[in-house]
């Protein structure tokens, strides 16, 4: 059985470990090894940790480096020491078997770099969760969706697939993907938290390899635990990183027409969060788009050479239409293996 890590990283968030640690611990999983990351928290949890759970490897970083910077250093560091490694968020309960069919799709799938579980509400527990539910999909315009989105869990995406990005809230990566392709670039710091696990998923896809969702494991996400869904800080890194994925991973005439259509389509977006959450959120997203020029203007995206451009229209899990035209069902693209 193939030796596995089980990483978390942690930003506060105590009473989620309290609660869901003990549940990662019971995995029915011999072989595997859980690592907690102690992002700079204030008060440290490193000591609580080390005490309460002796089990667990814990490690304290004194620099708050967001999800993307935290993964990026423990993977570096630790995290291509073992040939699959699952991130988890602190809000996330998993039953005893959900590690098991996610290794098992990895192993029978040679070509599938990341596989990410069903994700259900955990306060909802028969729905599918809002942050990653049946796996995740893009529009043409870069606006990330997930299937299942808001349904009940009827079985109805009872069926492994391919997709176009695996939910960081619980997903299983073949670290030998990123060493070999990606130069070991698991996550870009400068995105900080939202949307790097995206384009974690597209480069790997301009890499050859391909994203699967694996319904015989289930967890359940509580969703928020970081940021809340109104804070101005969520809305400014999802629209600021949603461009950035869109500059950095389509080329020529293709990145400026869907990033110039990208921001245009920004404006109803906003008058939406104006009318849901306020004018703070506007503000967000006029904040992200300047972020953005800034980042373009001082050549500080990264867009890596060795990893060729594909259009978006030859990747998996791309809508057909824009999702701010209505609801676009997204489709099921079954596995070869």
């Amino acid at each position: 059985m193939a030796p596995v890590y089980a990483a978390i990283l942690a930003h506060g968030g105590k009473k989620w470990l309290e609660q869901f640690l003990p549940t990662v611990l019971a995995t029915d999983y011999p072989n595997l090894t859980v690592w907690v990351i102690d992002n700079a928290s204030k008060p440290p949890l490193y000591a609580w940790l080390r005490d309460t759970f002796p089990t667990v490897k814990a490690l304290r970083y004194e620099e708050n480096l967001g999800y993307a910077g935290g993964y990026q250093r423990f993977f570096e560091e630790h995290g291509h020491d073992v040939p699959y490694l699952a991130l988890l968020n602190s809000d996330v309960e998993v039953p005893p078997t959900w590690l098991s069919p996610l290794i098992r799709r990895l192993e029978k799938c040679p070509q599938v770099a990341a596989v990410q579980p069903r994700i259900r509400a955990w306060q909802a527990r028969t729905e599918f969760e809002y942050a990653g539910a049946a796996g995740g999909f893009l529009d043409p315009w870069g606006y990330p969706t997930c299937r299942g989105r808001g349904e009940k869990d009827e079985n109805q995406y009872a069926e492994p697939s391919r997709i176009f990005w695996a939910s960081g809230a619980a997903f299983v990566l073949r670290t030998q993907a990123v060493l070999d392709s990606l130069q070991g670039l698991l996550f870009k710091p400068y995105y900080f938290m939202h949307m790097e696990e995206i384009d974690l998923c597209w480069r790997l896809q301009r890499a050859g390899w391909q994203i699967a969702y694996e319904p015989a494991s289930i967890v359940y996400h509580v969703g928020g635990g970081s940021l809340t869904y109104t804070d101005t800080q969520k809305t400014y890194y999802n629209f600021r990183n949603s461009l950035f994925l869109l500059w950095e991973n389509l080329s020529g005439l293709e990145r400026y027409r869907r990033v110039g259509w990208r921001l245009l389509l920004d404006a109803p977006a906003a008058f939406y969060f104006l009318l849901r959450y306020g004018p703070a959120h506007v503000g967000a997203i006029a904040r992200a788009h300047w972020t953005f020029f800034r980042y373009v203007a001082a050549r500080r995206l990264n867009s890596p050479k060795c990893l060729p451009y594909k259009p978006l229209r030859q990747l998996n899990g791309v809508l057909s239409r824009p999702l701010l035209w209505g609801a676009a069902k997204p489709p099921h693209l079954p596995l070869s293996c």
